[in-house]
């Protein structure tokens, strides 16, 4: 590493923000996690514990506070919000971070185009491999599946390679990859399957390796979005998605992918750069037919998003 530790900024205060923090923490980083939504909290210090593997739970003090009260950030920014919040924060973010790096921790396809569009000097997008589960605001469960890449959107190689060397814990494992494209698209193909079956069925992620009626559903997704992951160019084979989902899905079995905690919380998901994206660039290039499965699992998880969030704002209108 560095003889000069960056102070390491994470935006988003949710499990994957939280784990990573304690987990920088425990390793003798600076870190500060930012509570991207909420404004003018005061800043507090929290006893956050992240269950891992047999049971063992590490914990550490983390510094949390909110993106008003940092009129500059200088350090190393990581985004673990929500991706739909990616375009608001490249316009809050702007003029505040100088050449800081800012690093994309999240899934999906498009999620970087706000942050291009505005200029940030150093850009790096990360594909995540760890599955994280919030127990209560203040623990977590944790379990990682393989060592997450990061790659350049903006910035070079020796630059990449520090930022890794920041974040890259024993327990949170990152590593620099060149040619990040393929993985990102082999990802986000098998996001749309977890992230439309998953809550649909509500049901937890281990679901494709105990069901071969849930795994020949799933093999239809994928079947349909490298077909359009070829008509962009990218190579992918059917065989290594399968493996890829069903090695995701035995190692985080028990554990609820991000769009069903979300729908059970009632919060909004990241439906649109999944499912959504592969259907809006099917449009694109005049293949939106090729996709009809795809589109529709997405469409029922909006719905189902949509729903019980009217059902929030139907409890307080009652209560007025």
């Amino acid at each position: 590493m560095d003889s000069v530790q960056k102070h390491i900024f994470i935006i988003g205060s949710g499990a994957i923000g939280k784990a990573l923090a304690v987990f920088l923490k425990l390793a003798g980083r600076k870190v500060t996690v930012i509570r991207g939504r909420v404004k003018d909290a005061c800043t507090t210090t929290r006893r956050i514990g992240i269950e891992i593997q047999n049971g063992v739970t590490l914990e550490a003090n983390v510094k949390i506070t909110t993106l008003d009260s940092l009129p500059m950030i200088d350090g190393i920014v990581v985004l673990s919000n929500k991706s739909f919040g990616n375009e608001q924060l490249a316009r809050a973010l702007k003029g505040r971070t100088g050449n800081s790096p800012i690093v994309l921790l999240q899934n999906g396809l498009g999620i970087e185009q706000s942050f291009l569009d505005h200029g940030y000097p150093q850009l790096y997008r990360c594909v995540l491999f760890v599955t994280s589960q919030l127990i209560n605001q203040s623990n977590i469960r944790f379990k990682p599946v393989d060592i997450c890449p990061i790659g350049i959107e903006r910035g070079n190689k020796a630059d990449l390679e520090r930022v890794v060397n920041h974040l890259n814990t024993p327990n949170f494992r990152f590593r620099s990859e060149l040619h990040l494209q393929h993985i990102i698209w082999k990802k986000a193909i098998i996001n749309c399957v977890f992230n439309s079956i998953c809550p649909l069925l509500e049901i937890d992620n281990g679901i494709f390796h105990r069901s071969q009626d849930a795994l020949k559903i799933a093999r239809r997704i994928i079947v349909e979005c490298i077909n359009i992951a070829t008509e962009k160019g990218i190579a992918i084979r059917q065989d290594e998605v399968e493996t890829g989902l069903l090695q995701i899905s035995q190692l985080s079995e028990g554990q609820a992918i991000s769009t069903l905690q979300d729908i059970r919380n009632k919060r909004r998901t990241e439906i649109e750069t999944l499912n959504h994206e592969i259907v809006r660039i099917a449009e694109q290039m005049h293949q939106q037919d090729s996709v009809r499965e795809t589109r529709l699992l997405g469409e029922l998880i909006k719905l189902k998003s949509e729903l019980t969030q009217n059902i929030i704002d139907t409890e307080v209108i009652g209560k007025l």
